[in-house]
């Protein structure tokens, strides 16, 4: 190399992607003529960075390393990728795991744009609060735990070659100016410098750090010159000699007013060389600089070994960066390589693992008992979001509120009712130095609410929010869920209902009692809990081929929309709504639309509560039908024995049409029906249209009347439940729809599950199933389908409930996790196993005790790949719910395929919820990543 070449190597330019072709001609220009050694590129696009520097590159005589400040991920500079946490949300973990493939995520990021260098981790020591420019850059104010995180992220990000650059040296985390505006002065002494500020560079150096940029500072102690550290000889020496870094330095950005203010282009490059800097970052005039480093070098003022041993130290990084070989970087692919979804698992786990409780007082988080309790979310700040009570809803019924000023006083008068109220606070999630504070009309508003209301705050804020938040010390619990993220929305929320419990310690201290390193740990407690596929060993991009399924049957005609739920190893992973609530196609299917279960309810409703029967001792399963209910002695069922009834091989017939009984040439016989509710016609069947009080007796009766087959085998009957139902409420001396929903339904949480829904639901959250032409005369919605259900009122053993798909998971969750349930056993593992048990396999009836299983041979329930340990129900509306313990998945389908015609069958014909359910199987992974569980309930 000639003197200009190697001179050429220690200039490293800013570059945009954003600015035009006279920029793009002014790096050509220096690339080819100055031969400078590398570009940071700042703001622009992903694609047109990925352009430039195959451009830069193709033209440069000595390939370029690129670098870039990407502390928190590319997204720090250029959108359309991916943001990683903040490095202070990194702070609150407890050990390196997660910070380990963090920075690895980054380098790989890096690596796919054609970055080398990553001037990150900031290993700064936050110890002043009011620091304006670092802050929430920084891993804390603990130097030890700022070392380990910051080591580990190092580690990361050089496993896949990627240069990793300490800052700023020799510490800017307690600084009160920013050097991008001024020269910021530290004043402490040099044994504090060794204790603090220092601590970070002496222990990563021996463990490999690739880089160390230097800032502009004032450090007396260092150098009582005045002079700025990255132009100071004796800082640089210190770096070298006392610490023993042997890697690249770089300076700062010498376009900053720490340097800039004082010394002009060309000179400050000098400075910084004759410093002991290796490269020059942000040269304003590399032309000018080169000369000015040339009449130094005659003027014996620098030695031209010193520039030679920082060239060595450039290519010897370039060759381990993998510059040697000339690589193109494909920008059709950015997209999918730059977010990808092992990084938002990554997000997640980092906040799972990160959010500090602070507060929990009377063991408030988390919620466990959801009985007869009334919940509240309201969201108050900057960029505030509803996903955070969207998340909440999940787990149980929240009326959701949006703080303004303006509308204080409403707010506060709904609120009075509510048992807890949880208040999301959210500040800027756009960079971290946006202002932190919670204004003082929120601060207002805290202390009000707390005066009335048990009071439940989440800060999605940096945790120096709390310095001027005493009112957030009157709730009854307080979590630090660190930033205005979608991830950290939802992990917040599993924390409090318990899906997750919190881990973290604060980074930095938040004033008394909240001094670093504080933070109360609760423990989950099985609920299900919200994440992405491939962190429970699903294929996401397997998975994805479920909505081109649905997308087919709705264009078929199968269905105007669906509910798709799938879950595995306790977490949700998969939860779309697709099409509309009907054939109109104008209202678009959400997760609050409520599904008529049909036959579903069988086991959820009838086969629940006959499980507590049998716990009880109030029911024996191998005694007969006669024996529990009076009516059926003396008749052909007194004799069928009740568990083959509940696996439908007692002789029952399979359906009765009673409502066609009612009915002469299409319309309705005199006594059976009223036109409004009254003590001769109480029970609804539709709007404005009412059966007679002994309708269930007569129905009885006409069951107990009824053939039977004349064998006994597997012949699916609705009939047995009309009679469980009897049975059940004469037991209990409780009607079915509230017995339901006090034993079970509410304290699950499953607030949804519920017959009647138009009593409890607006109409519009009501999915319409049949334009029924020939009985009830109407479009039926939020009445039940089925109609000697209807004839009972819409409560009955067999049909009935309406469900989200949401709540209906809980159900199958609890069954698959034998009977228990966020902390509460429901039923003992010996009778639910006895329950899901093939009943008579050996007579090829592949039924348990009410639950279906898959089937033995030929066609059936399932898509056969599922295991024979597998259980669950459909439903007649075009409905299925399906557990698997062996795989730990449970698969919800909900839809209204008999909208608005009963008589379509295509959902069937299509197999649509077996074909979707053969993708599930196909998409289950045999490795799971290592870090995908971390976060995640045990």
């Amino acid at each position: 190399m000639s003197l200009d070449e190697k001179l050429g190597q220690l200039f490293m330019v800013a570059a945009y992607s954003n600015k035009g072709p006279e920029h793009e001609r002014e790096i050509q220009q220096l690339v080819k003529e100055e031969h400078i050694g590398g570009l940071i590129f700042f703001q622009g696009s992903p694609k047109e960075q990925a352009r430039l520097t195959n451009l830069y590159q193709l033209n440069s005589s000595t390939p370029l390393m690129i670098a870039m400040d990407a502390e928190w991920g590319l997204a720090m500079r250029l959108p359309e990728t991916f943001k990683f946490p903040w490095p202070i949300t990194l702070g609150a973990l407890q050990d390196t795991v997660l910070a380990y493939e963090y920075g690895k995520a980054i380098g790989e990021h890096c690596k796919t744009l054609g970055v080398h260098i990553n001037f990150a981790p900031v290993v700064d020591i936050n110890t002043n609060p009011k620091n304006p420019i670092i802050g929430a850059r920084s891993f804390g104010e603990d130097p030890e735990h700022v070392t380990r995180i910051a080591a580990a992220v190092m580690r990361g990000m050089q496993s896949v070659h990627v240069l990793a650059v300490a800052k700023h040296f020799p510490g800017h985390g307690d600084t009160d100016s920013d050097s991008h505006k001024t020269l910021p002065s530290v004043s402490h002494p040099m044994d504090r410098l060794e204790k603090v500020e220092l601590y970070p560079y002496k222990n990563i150096s021996k463990s490999g750090l690739g880089g160390v940029m230097v800032a502009h500072l004032n450090v007396p102690a260092i150098d009582p010159s005045g002079k700025p550290s990255s132009l100071s000889p004796a800082t640089l020496k210190l770096l070298r000699e006392q610490i023993g870094f042997d890697g690249l330095t770089f300076t700062d950005a010498l376009n900053m007013q720490g340097v800039a203010r004082d010394y002009k282009p060309g000179m400050v490059d000098l400075e910084a060389i004759k410093a002991g800097n290796d490269v020059l970052v942000f040269s304003q005039d590399v032309k000018l600089a080169k000369a000015k480093i040339k009449e130094a070098l005659k003027a014996g003022l620098i030695d031209t070994a010193h520039i030679n041993a920082s060239v060595k130290r450039i290519l010897a990084a370039k060759y381990w960066m993998g510059l040697s070989t000339k690589t193109h970087i494909e920008g059709s692919t950015l997209a999918t390589k730059l977010l990808r979804e092992k990084d938002q698992i990554l997000n997640h786990n980092i906040f799972a693992e990160a959010q500090t409780l602070l507060i929990n007082k009377n063991k408030t988080l988390p919620v466990k008992k959801l009985a007869d309790l009334k919940i509240a979310c309201v969201t108050a700040g900057n960029e505030v979001s509803p996903y955070f009570a969207e998340m909440l809803k999940k787990y149980t019924q929240v009326e959701y509120f949006d703080y303004t000023n303006k509308n204080e006083e409403e707010i506060i008068a709904a609120l009075a009712d509510y048992d807890y109220v949880v208040l999301g606070l959210y500040t800027s999630n756009a960079n971290p130095w946006k202002s932190y504070k919670i204004s003082s009309e929120i601060r207002r508003f805290t202390r009000r609410i707390a005066l009335q209301n048990k009071l439940i705050i989440t800060l999605f804020a940096n945790p120096y929010s709390l310095l001027d938040f005493p009112e957030a010390r009157d709730a009854e619990a307080l979590l630090m869920a660190y930033q205005n993220d979608p991830d950290a929305e939802s992990v917040a929320a599993q924390i409090i209902f318990g899906a997750l419990g919190a881990k973290g310690r604060l980074p930095v201290s938040a004033g008394e009692p909240f001094e670093v390193g504080f933070g109360l740990n609760t423990q989950a407690i099985g609920r299900l809990g919200y994440h992405y596929p491939g962190a429970v060993g699903l294929d996401v991009n397997t998975l994805n081929r479920i909505d081109g399924i649905v997308k087919e049957a709705m264009n078929q005609g199968a269905t105007p929309g669906a509910q798709v739920l799938i879950a595995r190893k306790g977490q949700v992973i998969y939860h779309k709504n697709f099409g509309y609530i009907d054939s109109k196609k104008k209202t678009p299917v959400r997760s609050e639309h409520l599904y008529d279960l049909a036959s579903i309810t069988k086991i959820a409703v009838s086969v629940p509560l006959l499980m507590s029967l049998v716990e009880e001792g109030k029911i024996n399963l191998d005694k007969t039908l006669g024996y529990y209910l009076p009516e059926a002695k003396g008749t052909n069922k007194e004799d069928l024995v009740l568990r083959e009834i509940l696996a439908h091989q007692s002789g029952l017939k399979p359906w009765i049409p009673f409502y066609l009984e009612t009915l002469d040439q299409g319309k309705y016989k005199e006594g059976y029906y009223g036109k409004e509710r009254s003590f001769d016609y109480p029970n609804v069947v539709s709007e404005g249209l009412y059966s007679q009080r002994y309708m269930r007796d007569t129905i009885l009766k006409r069951i107990l009347d009824s053939d039977l087959l004349p064998t006994k085998e597997y012949r699916y009957s609705d009939l047995g439940y009309y009679l469980f139902m009897q049975i059940i409420e004469r037991m209990e001396g409780q009607p079915l729809d509230e017995l339901i929903h006090e034993k079970l339904y509410e304290p699950l949480g499953a607030n949804t599950m519920v017959y009647h829904p138009l009593q409890i639901f607006p109409i519009d959250l009501i999915v319409p199933t049949e334009d029924d032409k020939t009985f009830r005369r109407s479009l039926i919605r939020g009445y039940v389908h089925d109609q000697g259900a209807a004839l009972l009122g819409g409560v009955a053993g067999h049909a009935g409930l309406f469900s989200t798909a949401n709540d209906l998971a809980k159900l199958m969750q609890m069954y698959m996790q034998k009977g228990e349930y966020a902390g509460v056993r429901y039923f003992d593992s010996v009778t639910v196993n006895e329950f899901i048990r093939c009943q008579y396999c050996q007579t090829k009836n592949r039924r348990g005790i009410g639950f279906d299983k898959p089937q033995l041979e030929g066609p059936g329930p399932t898509c056969g790949c599922v295991s024979d340990r597998s259980f669950g129900h459909s439903g007649f509306t075009g409905t299925l719910a399906w557990a698997d313990p062996d795989e730990q998945i449970v698969y919800i389908f909900l839809s209204n395929r008999v909208n608005p015609d009963a008589e379509n069958r295509k959902l069937l014909s299509l197999s649509t919820r077996t074909k979707i359910q053969e993708v599930i199987y196909e998409a289950i992974q045999n490795d799971d990543p290592a870090t995908a569980l971390i976060g995640l309930a045990p």
